[in-house]
């Protein structure tokens, strides 16, 4: 998913020990003096966000978010790295009280593996990869894991190929339900051709499908895009998102730099959740709008402003 990769690229070297925004790096050899900043929210970086900060070394990196007042943390490649780095990347976020977002379960590329032909082999591929990331959540301390169903086939009815997907997602679930994880499907604007577009279509296929282990993952930079009238579809899908990206329009980048209101939508979600119990992470799945370290300081500039909603 080339949209994604770009977020992923990180390599293990050495760490900085620059201070951020007042609040001083924490490397994995040193602990944090200063007090952190206390957000209502529960947003989740990714590796490469600080790295001007924090360096290459990716426990660094985690350190430094935790340092930062970031509770959570996302990697869609968690996957693709060792079992080994996983488990140590699991053990440090239980460590600094992090909680783990998502990561993509990706079928080789997701965006040619179309569940919606009802092909064998893409299912049969979609379903080897969904128990390979049991353990990879297990490893990590996991419970969220990205999908999305594909390309809209053509030569096929829309219904058809909505069966299609709901027959593969109950298969998943099945797979996922016993030990108490969640897909979170996520329709994408990226490309006209995707077949999930809009948070009602990830609804109708969250109700066919009927299981805890299937929810939606609404990406608000996405949704701006496609389908617009923010608030309104987050409470008509409210039921079943269990998940929360973040990415201001145009641009993907942090909040404020582009026109989408964060400060008014963070705001209805934390209340709309209070209310009834639940809580969300909201993974930063965005660049930096500014370069080095400054451009980072900004960042964190701009969740602790539009986080200030109370």
């Amino acid at each position: 998913m080339n949209s994604r990769r770009s977020f992923l690229k990180s390599t293990i070297t050495t760490t900085s020990l620059l201070g951020i925004g007042g609040i001083p790096l924490v490397s994995h050899a040193r602990e944090a003096v200063a007090e952190k900043y206390n957000f209502n929210l529960s947003y989740a970086p990714h590796f490469g966000m600080f790295r001007e900060s924090a360096g290459e070394d990716l426990i660094a990196q985690l350190d430094f978010m935790a340092a930062s007042g970031f509770r959570s943390f996302e990697d869609n490649g968690m996957m693709d790295r060792t079992p080994d780095l996983q488990k140590k990347i699991g053990e440090h976020l239980a460590k600094r009280n992090m909680e783990m977002g998502v990561f993509v379960i990706d079928a080789g590329d997701n965006w040619k593996t179309s569940l919606t032909t009802g092909k064998k082999e893409f299912t049969d591929a979609f379903l080897k990869r969904c128990r390979e990331a049991v353990e990879v959540a297990k490893r990590v301390n996991g419970k969220y894991m990205t999908v999305v169903p594909g390309y809209f086939a053509r030569e096929l009815p829309p219904g058809i190929q909505t069966g299609n997907v709901i027959e593969a997602y109950k298969r998943a679930a099945e797979i996922f339900e016993p030990h108490g994880l969640v897909m979170v499907m996520e329709p994408l604007s990226d490309n006209p051709d995707l077949f999930l577009r809009h948070s009602d279509q990830g609804y109708m296929i969250c109700k066919a499908v009927g299981s805890p282990a299937c929810k939606i993952l609404f990406d608000i930079y996405h949704m701006q895009k496609n389908e617009g009238r923010l608030i309104q579809h987050i409470d008509w899908a409210w039921d079943e998102i269990a998940y929360f990206q973040i990415g201001d329009e145009p641009g993907r980048k942090e909040p404020t730099t582009g026109e989408i209101n964060y400060k008014n939508v963070f705001k209805h979600v934390y209340q709309k959740g209070k209310a009834s119990g639940r809580s969300f992470i909201f993974g930063m799945e965005h660049g930096n709008f500014g370069k080095g370290i400054e451009g980072e300081k900004a960042v964190i500039r701009a969740y602790q402003e539009v986080d200030k909603f109370l």
